[in-house]
């Protein structure tokens, strides 16, 4: 029998590419992952998705199907020196498959000290991260990656996970277990797989009675109630109070704001994970009508970067309480929305000859800039000319919302647009 302090997650982890459950838009016949496995090619990928989706799993699996010898980091305690190591090793081996876990955590420095070796085909990358690779991983290593986003377990595979544990664990399928209620452990690992297995193992081993244990939600929240956070920062509640957070903001409710901002911080949450929502919201919800909005929540968010916890949290707060008590306007956002199904719709129209830079004889003598009028070289810096195609004149994507400072913009448009976009 397996040594049951083992975690379940671990005990039942699949040994096969075909016994993976779950995440089919990467793993059904004829997705990228599936082909990838078959094709035996290996290239360096990088797995998007929240905590207990299969990155790991799926990273030895490729490891094994491309015949790779296998090494494994974790950003959180491993550096530079680590890195170099490992990139010797592989070279003395002829290349190897390197997973990072939690790669966004690695700075620059540690990233360009993988960029070398993936590029000179030493190493083959895989990294996982719970964060936005656009924003965490350097734009080179970016560029030598595929980015494959992986989602959180629905019910339907939530409840294959336990069945295929209760079959397959040496432990659990010599046991008599009921489960007549499930609502609980789903709804508790928030689409988590690795959270379920381990919960449900908890529960097992609590309620466990001449070796028979009947599962409900009762026995669930009853174990919850003894051994899980009250700010689950991988799972559903992550989702649910950012969603909270960002509402009471846009509402202009500085108080419900603070609040949701202290669970996060209570909780662990990545301070940076909250800044970037702001710096979002404050374009998203605030826009033009307090242009400054955008600045400070810029400024938050460099400067949590530089100074940490604890005294993070009074910025966030500061900035918190100004974007809540700032006028809102989502106009920016309704614009650019606008203007890409506008674009969507009418697809690539011609630009006018007028805005064309004749930057060749040939294409000054096809009339590229000709009809061009320097605004600066008229009164009031303007000059009536026609800057869209010529299929979607007097197609209006901005809009001002009726706040004082973008009434002044509605007023400065009215009187050089107002008759052909109707302001």
């Amino acid at each position: 029998m397996k040594n049951t302090n083992v975690p379940l997650a671990e005990r039942v982890r699949p040994v096969s590419i075909k016994d993976f459950i779950g995440q089919e838009h990467l793993l059904a016949k004829g997705q990228p992952i599936q082909k990838l496995a078959e094709s035996k090619t290996p290239r360096s990928i990088l797995f998007w998705g929240p905590p207990g989706v299969g990155k790991t799993t799926l990273a030895g699996l490729l490891a094994e199907s491309w015949e790779l010898p296998f090494f494994s980091l974790s950003a959180i305690n491993s550096g530079v020196k680590d890195l170099r190591e490992v990139i010797d090793k592989a070279a003395e081996l002829g290349g190897a498959l390197l997973f990072i876990d939690e790669i966004h955590r690695f700075n620059k420095s540690q990233q360009d000290a993988i960029l070398g070796a993936v590029e000179k085909g030493v190493i083959t990358l895989i990294g996982a991260t719970t964060e936005n690779p656009g924003f965490e991983v350097i734009n080179a290593l970016l560029s030598r990656s595929q980015v494959y986003t992986l989602n959180p377990f629905d019910d339907k595979h939530l409840g294959q996970i336990l069945q295929r544990a209760m079959e397959k664990d040496e432990y659990l399928r010599v046991l008599k277990i009921k489960l007549t209620e499930t609502e609980a452990l789903f709804r508790y690992s928030g689409g988590d797989g690795r959270k379920l297995l381990n919960l449900f193992d908890l529960v097992v081993q609590t309620n466990l009675s001449n070796n028979a244990v009947n599962i409900t939600n009762k026995s669930v929240e009853t174990v919850l109630q003894q051994k899980m956070a009250l700010y689950d920062k991988g799972g559903e509640q992550h989702y649910d109070i950012i969603s909270a957070f960002i509402k009471s903001i846009r509402g202009s409710d500085p108080n419900a704001s603070v609040y949701w901002l202290a669970r996060m911080l209570e909780g662990g949450e990545d301070i940076k994970f909250i800044a970037r929502r702001m710096v979002i919201l404050a374009s998203e919800d605030i826009g033009n009508a307090n242009p400054n909005a955008l600045l400070m929540a810029t400024q938050c968010f460099q400067a949590i970067t530089m100074i940490g916890m604890p005294e993070a949290r009074i910025i966030l707060s500061q900035t918190v309480i100004y974007l809540a008590c700032s006028v809102k306007s989502n106009a920016s956002y309704k614009a650019i929305e606008t203007a890409a199904e506008m674009v969507r719709k009418t697809g690539g129209q011609p630009v006018p000859l007028a805005l064309r830079n004749p930057v060749t004889k040939m294409m000054k003598n096809m009339g590229y800039g000709k009809e061009y009028k320097y605004a600066h070289g008229y009164e009031n810096n303007f000059v009536d000319l026609e800057f869209l195609p010529e299929n979607l004149k007097g197609q209006k994507m901005y809009d001002p919302s009726d706040n004082p400072r973008e009434l002044e913009m509605r007023k400065f448009l009215r009187e050089r647009w107002g008759k052909k976009y109707g302001y």
